[in-house]
């Protein structure tokens, strides 16, 4: 009687834990070796993205942050981050690229509900 009291107990527990340990990610994304685009009502974790950059270009930052935390994260694999922030608010903003290659863009949301558009600007439509 004792083992099965136990075991409907660790039962439970472990589905309540399960369910109770809330959203990790409601939202689209859409992503590619030029943008990471993410719509989100719940971001819980962090998400990744490839960019392939080349000297000269410009990256376009769009963050709507409506609630929560997101730190963001742009960076040449195995060297500083060209742009770093934690708690980033809602803003539009510009980084160059100096050094072509390969970038990894991260973006971590905590309880985060908004948007994140991050793309490689298009020469064509740049302002002078």
């Amino acid at each position: 009687m004792i083992k099965k009291v136990t075991c409907i107990v660790i039962c439970l527990v472990t589905l309540c834990a399960c369910a109770c340990g809330g959203t990790v990610f409601d939202g689209s994304r859409t992503g590619n070796e030029s943008r990471l685009i993410m719509d989100f009502e719940v971001l819980n974790k962090t998400d990744f993205q490839k960019l392939t950059l080349a000297a000269g270009d410009i990256v376009d930052f769009n963050i709507v942050n409506k609630a929560g935390s997101i730190d963001i994260s742009l960076q040449k694999d195995g060297e500083e981050p060209v742009y770093e922030e934690t708690d980033v608010q809602t803003s539009s903003f510009q980084v160059q690229i100096y050094d072509g290659g390969t970038y990894t863009v991260s973006v971590t949301g905590k309880k985060a509900r908004g948007s994140v558009s991050i793309t490689k600007a298009d020469p064509d439509t740049e302002t002078q």
